[in-house]
């Protein structure tokens, strides 16, 4: 099991680009298929992964393996995360450098920013959708809807501190659903 769980996350690591969000879709689909979670413990883990400090595909691979085989499954997951990274890092740094002007190379990392984005997205529709947040037009979907679209906006005009909008989101959740 602890083999598994570090290959399944090496080989995440290794073909996920975008970071921890862009990885979130890759991530469920392995976890799912292999029956170590059902989606909504992986929704539940997200979530918590979200809110805790540090990279949020490295916190999910933490609470997956702690879920599937302990702390050993943790620390198994927390490494087959991480290798991938310290690898491409060290040596992409080797290269880069040389090669960053590039007319191919700049071209490929334009075209891989659409496909991040799009894998975000696509991890935020799912997501919303395992929650019931866009199953179905309901009135928790407006305003599971306005209170998005009144923090994205608070984060993009307003400017105001994340960590204010996620305190003022609690407080409006609990204000509306509590």
């Amino acid at each position: 099991m602890l083999w598994d769980l570090f290959v399944t996350f090496l080989c995440v690591g290794f073909v996920s680009f975008g970071g921890g969000y862009a990885m979130i879709p890759v991530i469920e689909r392995e976890v799912t298929s292999r029956g170590w979670m059902s989606t909504q413990e992986f929704t539940d883990a997200i979530a918590v992964a979200g809110m805790s400090p540090g990279p949020i595909g490295t916190n999910s691979a933490v609470f997956v393996g702690y879920h599937t085989a302990g702390m050993a499954g943790a620390v198994s997951a927390a490494l087959g995360m991480v290798v991938p990274s310290l690898v491409i890092v060290v040596v992409v740094a080797m290269f880069f450098y040389k090669v960053h002007k590039n007319v191919w190379v700049q071209s490929a990392f334009y075209g891989l920013r659409p496909i991040v984005t799009g894998l975000v997205f696509y991890g935020a529709i799912r997501f919303a959708r395992s929650n019931h947040i866009i199953a179905d037009i309901s009135m928790e979907t407006v305003v599971a809807v306005v209170l998005f679209l009144a923090a994205l906006y608070a984060l993009m005009f307003v400017r105001l501190h994340p960590v204010y909008v996620i305190a003022l989101s609690g407080l409006v959740g609990i204000a509306i659903y509590g």
